[in-house]
């Protein structure tokens, strides 16, 4: 079994770095993780929708190009399906059991994902309504997937 982050920007604050070195350790406990980033487009002041969409697209254009092919992909979208901690515990044993030995989440920018890569996606997950800083959703996923194997292996944490 295999997990890859793949996401748009660095992660620069050394607090955040910390969160996921910490959950990455933990969920290496279960399966292998890697984490594959791209460099987000520099935001213009004020842009227009056309351009919104130009640099979303931009950021899926890089995202597709290191996108593993053969693995379940699972966008992290604001039009995503909602699950609650077990739902996604069974989700992810669904897919490692049925689809793919490998799953991929794409997390992207502060602007979203770009329509390329959101049409290639075989899921899509939405944590909230609320809107988080695209560098803490990948503590907050990874917090997530550490709590879905203690479930999945009847491990106490979930509570």
């Amino acid at each position: 079994m295999k997990i890859t982050i793949l996401s748009v920007g660095s992660i620069k604050e050394k607090y955040l770095k910390d969160a996921i070195n910490e959950y990455a350790k933990r969920i290496s406990k279960y399966c292998k993780i890697e984490f594959i980033s791209v460099s987000d487009e520099a935001n213009i002041l004020a842009p227009s929708d056309k351009e919104l969409e130009m640099i979303k697209s931009k950021e899926a254009i890089k995202l597709l190009k290191v996108l593993p092919l053969n693995s379940y992909k699972i966008a992290l979208d604001l039009r995503g399906e909602m699950l609650d901690s077990v739902e996604l515990a069974g989700k992810l044993d669904e897919i490692f059991s049925y689809h793919n030995s490998h799953i991929v989440f794409v997390i992207g920018g502060s602007l979203g994902l770009g329509s390329e890569i959101l049409k290639t996606m075989d899921y899509h997950l939405c944590f909230s309504k609320m809107t988080f800083p695209h560098q803490l959703m990948q503590v907050i996923l990874l917090e997530q997937l550490y709590r879905s194997f203690k479930i999945n292996n009847n491990e106490t944490y979930h509570k």
